[in-house]
Protein backbone atom coordinates (compact mmCIF):
# COMPACT_ATOMS: atom_id res chain seq x y z
CA UNK A 1 0.00 0.00 0.00
CA UNK A 2 1.31 3.47 -0.78
CA UNK A 3 2.14 5.83 2.02
CA UNK A 4 -0.59 8.42 2.68
CA UNK A 5 0.91 11.80 3.45
CA UNK A 6 -1.06 14.70 4.87
CA UNK A 7 -2.38 16.37 1.76
CA UNK A 8 -4.40 19.48 1.14
CA UNK A 9 -7.41 18.51 3.29
CA UNK A 10 -5.29 17.50 6.31
CA UNK A 11 -3.30 20.72 6.11
CA UNK A 12 -6.48 22.79 5.82
CA UNK A 13 -8.07 21.02 8.82
CA UNK A 14 -4.99 21.50 10.99
CA UNK A 15 -4.59 25.11 9.94
CA UNK A 16 -8.24 25.76 10.84
CA UNK A 17 -7.78 24.30 14.35
CA UNK A 18 -4.61 26.32 14.93
CA UNK A 19 -6.37 29.50 13.78
CA UNK A 20 -9.20 28.82 16.26
CA UNK A 21 -6.67 28.33 19.06
CA UNK A 22 -4.91 31.62 18.34
CA UNK A 23 -4.31 33.52 21.57
CA UNK A 24 -4.30 30.45 23.80
CA UNK A 25 -1.43 30.04 26.26
CA UNK A 26 1.72 28.11 25.34
CA UNK A 27 1.47 24.83 23.45
CA UNK A 28 -2.32 25.15 23.21
CA UNK A 29 -1.88 27.67 20.41
CA UNK A 30 1.08 26.00 18.66
CA UNK A 31 0.85 22.20 18.76
CA UNK A 32 -1.96 20.58 16.81
CA UNK A 33 -2.70 17.74 19.23
CA UNK A 34 -2.91 20.00 22.27
CA UNK A 35 -4.71 22.73 20.32
CA UNK A 36 -7.39 20.25 19.20
CA UNK A 37 -8.23 19.39 22.81
CA UNK A 38 -8.27 23.06 23.83
CA UNK A 39 -10.51 24.10 20.92
CA UNK A 40 -12.93 21.20 21.52
CA UNK A 41 -13.23 22.15 25.19
CA UNK A 42 -13.66 25.83 24.32
CA UNK A 43 -16.49 24.96 21.91
CA UNK A 44 -18.20 22.89 24.63
CA UNK A 45 -17.99 25.82 27.04
CA UNK A 46 -19.31 28.19 24.37
CA UNK A 47 -22.30 25.91 23.68
CA UNK A 48 -23.10 25.55 27.39
CA UNK A 49 -22.61 29.22 28.19
CA UNK A 50 -24.92 30.44 25.44
CA UNK A 51 -27.66 28.88 27.56
CA UNK A 52 -26.23 29.97 30.94
CA UNK A 53 -26.04 33.56 29.67
CA UNK A 54 -29.84 33.65 29.28
CA UNK A 55 -30.30 32.45 32.89
CA UNK A 56 -27.80 34.94 34.27
CA UNK A 57 -29.34 37.89 32.47
CA UNK A 58 -32.84 37.02 33.63
CA UNK A 59 -31.49 36.79 37.17
CA UNK A 60 -29.81 40.21 36.81
CA UNK A 61 -33.04 41.78 35.55
CA UNK A 62 -34.94 40.33 38.52
CA UNK A 63 -32.38 41.73 40.95
CA UNK A 64 -32.54 45.20 39.37
CA UNK A 65 -36.33 45.27 39.34
CA UNK A 66 -36.44 44.07 42.95
CA UNK A 67 -34.03 46.80 44.10
CA UNK A 68 -35.99 49.54 42.32
CA UNK A 69 -39.35 48.28 43.57
CA UNK A 70 -38.18 48.00 47.19
CA UNK A 71 -37.11 51.65 47.03
CA UNK A 72 -40.78 52.40 46.29
CA UNK A 73 -42.00 50.30 49.22
CA UNK A 74 -43.08 47.09 47.49
CA UNK A 75 -41.69 43.61 47.02
CA UNK A 76 -40.80 42.03 43.69
CA UNK A 77 -43.54 39.41 43.86
CA UNK A 78 -46.20 41.99 44.74
CA UNK A 79 -45.01 44.14 41.84
CA UNK A 80 -45.07 41.32 39.29
CA UNK A 81 -48.52 40.22 40.49
CA UNK A 82 -49.75 43.81 40.25
CA UNK A 83 -48.40 44.14 36.71
CA UNK A 84 -50.46 41.14 35.59
CA UNK A 85 -53.60 42.48 37.31
CA UNK A 86 -53.08 45.96 35.82
CA UNK A 87 -52.67 44.33 32.38
CA UNK A 88 -49.23 45.88 31.82
CA UNK A 89 -47.29 43.60 29.46
CA UNK A 90 -43.69 44.68 29.85
CA UNK A 91 -41.06 41.98 30.11
CA UNK A 92 -38.34 41.86 32.75
CA UNK A 93 -35.65 43.06 30.35
CA UNK A 94 -37.52 46.29 29.59
CA UNK A 95 -38.54 46.82 33.23
CA UNK A 96 -34.94 46.38 34.41
CA UNK A 97 -33.71 48.78 31.74
CA UNK A 98 -36.27 51.37 32.82
CA UNK A 99 -35.40 50.92 36.50
CA UNK A 100 -31.72 51.41 35.66
CA UNK A 101 -31.85 54.19 33.04
CA UNK A 102 -35.20 55.94 33.58
CA UNK A 103 -36.25 55.74 37.25
CA UNK A 104 -39.00 58.39 36.90
CA UNK A 105 -40.87 56.36 34.26
CA UNK A 106 -40.38 53.22 36.33
CA UNK A 107 -41.83 54.97 39.39
CA UNK A 108 -44.93 55.87 37.35
CA UNK A 109 -45.42 52.19 36.53
CA UNK A 110 -45.02 51.30 40.21
CA UNK A 111 -47.69 53.89 41.11
CA UNK A 112 -50.10 52.38 38.56
CA UNK A 113 -49.45 48.93 39.98
CA UNK A 114 -50.07 50.15 43.55
CA UNK A 115 -53.44 51.66 42.69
Amino acid sequence: MPRAKGGFKTRRRRKNILEQSKGYYGAKSRLFRVATEAVDKALQYAYRDRRVKKREFRSLWTIRINAAVRACGMTYSQFMSGLKKANITLNRKILADMAYNDPSAFNQIVEKVKS
